[in-house]
């Protein structure tokens, strides 16, 4: 079975400017490039803040982490902020061993990221 099959990502808009995606399944290699896609569509759509929710998320790869470290070299610049909703202590220790949870504010629940980019 392909977990490319798996993937899915769902946008809300969630306040003024905020808007959430929801990614569950596998992100790598073959499946990063649709969340880089939903992200930009965001975007177009006036939204500085993202809230990227994994909670669903099984796996990330190095593909997956190129795209969210360009997501906010993307949104900062704009005045904008990107916050993970992670809960997974694998996907919690990838980004711990990367450095990336110094770039990256990390909470556990969407609604503590919501909060976190309106404040």
């Amino acid at each position: 079975m392909n977990d490319a099959f798996d993937f899915r990502v769902e946008t809300e808009e969630a306040a003024d400017g905020i808007s959430v995606l929801a990614v569950s399944g596998e992100v790598d290699l073959f499946t990063a490039p649709e969340l880089k896609v939903a992200a930009q569509q965001a975007l177009d759509a006036g939204a500085t803040r993202l809230v990227v929710d994994l909670t669903a998320t099984r796996f990330l790869d190095s593909t997956a982490l190129g795209v969210l470290i360009g997501l906010v070299k993307r949104v900062r610049p704009l005045g904008g902020d990107l916050t993970i909703v992670n809960t997974d202590p694998t996907t919690a220790k990838t980004f711990t061993i990367t450095g990336l949870d110094e770039i990256f504010t990390v909470v556990a629940t969407r609604d503590d990221a919501i909060a976190a980019l309106a404040g």
